[in-house]
């Protein structure tokens, strides 16, 4: 194997690069010692939480996946962030303008520094834009209406799009900046593609960003160290001087680790356990709504499933069979029974909270296993028939116990529901872009613009390589389409209410997804600790205090 520096092997270079960041360290906190960097508040502390799985990639391009997305913003600074009330505000870009319709000015912080030393210019940002929308990346979505990037001079660039963009700003705030320099010092100017799980390279274990954390330590599915950056341009709201973050799958073991101490805080709480830990003193529980939609999805593409004992034909292209998928699962026993109640059942690809929302259309399909019966015998399925269900075991609540509470339930209507539950590195691996190996499926979204075009966009817009690069069962539908393009346009905010109603009515209409629910969000962690729950379910170390 051949990498940078005239290494011999990625191993050696990684141990380099590690060598590399301890002196870094010890620079910075002589630096912090006389007062050159951002001040921590009084009583600097330590924190340790724990989640069920891991984020998979130091690289915030690789996964368009909350998880990812909200631990890599601890290290990679975006244009704009969201403050605690999930307000647009200034990050490292400190204001913009639009001088036309189609162009949105940025104006750079100056003096900002990325860990390992290099000055934050106009060229990082161009280069993140071409390295975001390049190949390997998964976040290409956030920028399907930007024509190009413009650097304008070392602190100011130009964002052309090809048609006004009401919701650019929201599109933005998930997106981490890149040193320029460093990605082409470690042959990393393209992400890695986790499709492929095998693949990696340099900015899959390492990172350099200029954010409130450096990364200390990266042991993938294990273990990962952040420490405090004393030279973030910020004024920090934290008191953190060091951060482990420890992936404990076994729910089990996750809270007793929260009991015994020996973590501060739990990511993923099981909702069965929430009343022991409830009622347990110097523990606390942070419950809110997420914005997040679980639901299942259908391969409608190909002329035959990959997964199932149906030859010559593909059973979902029929109406019918998915009209009675989604008369057959039952939400509401799902809700009570699954999640203790721990969820909101939803009709809809976005839920409340997002802009378009309105409970006048959320309406499921009526459960009636009976009706579902009858339109498979119409379709030609009398005894139902044979097909892979995929499933994460380790990225949404309860996820597992969910395919198989909808497994018993479609096992009622004569299907022979084969439960596939893996880890979700392996789980997205397969069923994502490229291959979308799957023929049914699990999945839950958050639209980052807080908007339903996001929703619609990724997960059921047509696939042409930037829209419906989620929509992981190939739905297509025109008039779907068309809405779409006039949805991402429209300033009148009446009109788009309308667009939004008609695209959900369609996806009503034709079963396209079973629509399941959206999780509440919970959190636990000791009561010493101060921090901000966030309806989209990010987890800001930035606002997290220890006493």
């Amino acid at each position: 194997m051949s990498c940078d520096k005239g290494c011999v092997c990625y191993r050696h270079c990684y141990n380099e690069w590690g060598v590399l960041e301890m002196l870094r360290s010890v620079l910075a906190a002589s630096l912090f010692s006389v007062g050159l960097g951002a001040a921590l508040p009084a009583s600097a502390a330590t924190f340790r939480w724990a989640n069920d799985g891991d984020a998979n990639s130091m690289d915030p391009y690789t996964r368009n996946e909350t998880f990812l997305l909200s631990f890599a913003q601890n290290i990679y600074d975006p244009l704009v962030r969201r403050n605690r009330e999930l307000k647009v505000e200034p990050a490292l870009a400190m204001s913009w303008e639009q001088p036309d319709p189609l162009t949105w000015r940025f104006h750079l912080r100056p003096d900002v520094k990325f860990h390992g030393g290099e000055a934050f210019t106009a060229d990082d940002v161009v280069f993140s834009y071409q390295r975001a929308t390049g190949p390997g990346s998964q976040i290409n979505s956030n920028f399907s209406t930007v024509k190009e990037v413009k650097r304008v001079d070392d602190l100011t660039v130009d964002f052309i799009t090809k048609a006004p963009n009401p919701i650019l700003l929201q599109e933005l705030t998930q997106w981490g900046i890149m040193s320029k320099a460093w990605c082409e010092a470690h042959n990393a100017t393209q992400p890695a593609d986790l499709t492929k799980v095998k693949e990696e390279n340099f900015a899959t274990r390492n990172a350099n960003g200029t954010g409130p954390f450096i990364l200390g330590t990266r042991e993938p599915d294990r273990r990962t160290t952040l420490r405090n950056n004393p030279a973030w341009w910020d004024k920090p709201e934290h008191n953190l001087t060091e951060v482990t973050f420890n992936v404990i799958s076994s729910a089990n073991t996750r809270v007793a680790a929260l009991l015994s101490g020996d973590v501060d805080m739990i990511y993923t709480v099981p909702p069965q356990d929430m009343d022991r830990i409830g009622h347990t003193q110097g523990l606390k529980l942070a419950v809110g709504p997420e914005l997040r939609t679980i639901f299942f999805g259908f391969d409608q593409s190909r002329p035959e499933l990959l997964k199932s004992d149906v030859k010559g034909k593909n059973p979902f292209q029929d109406i019918r069979v998915r009209q009675a998928f989604n008369m057959a699962v039952d939400a509401k026993a799902i809700q009570s029974r699954v999640m203790r109640n721990q969820s909101h059942p939803t009709g809809l690809m976005y839920g409340p909270g997002v802009n378009g929302y309105t409970e006048a259309s959320d309406v499921r399909h009526k459960y009636d296993p009976d009706a579902a019966k009858k339109l498979l015998a119409e379709a030609g399925y009398p005894n139902g028939f044979g097909v892979t269900l995929d499933c994460p075991n380790d990225r949404y609540i309860n996820d597992e116990a969910i395919c198989q509470a909808v497994t018993n339930m479609l096992a009622r209507i004569g299907m022979k529901i084969t439960l596939n539950a893996q880890t979700r590195l392996q789980y997205f691996a397969q069923i994502s872009n490229p291959g979308y190996n799957t023929s049914f499926y699990m999945l839950g979204w958050t639209p980052t613009t807080y908007d339903a075009l996001n929703s619609f966009f990724n997960l059921a817009g047509t696939r042409n390589g930037v829209r419906g690069v989620f929509n992981d069962g190939g739905w297509s539908n025109k008039e779907f389409d068309d809405t779409l393009d006039q949805m991402a346009v429209e300033t009148d905010a009446a009109r788009r209410q309308q667009q939004i109603e008609r695209a959900s009515k369609i996806i009503h209409d034709e079963a396209a997804f079973i629509p399941l629910h959206q999780q509440t969000v919970v959190w636990a962690y000791r009561s010493n600790v101060e921090l901000q729950q966030m309806a989209d379910n990010w987890f800001p170390l930035r606002y997290v205090t220890v006493k």
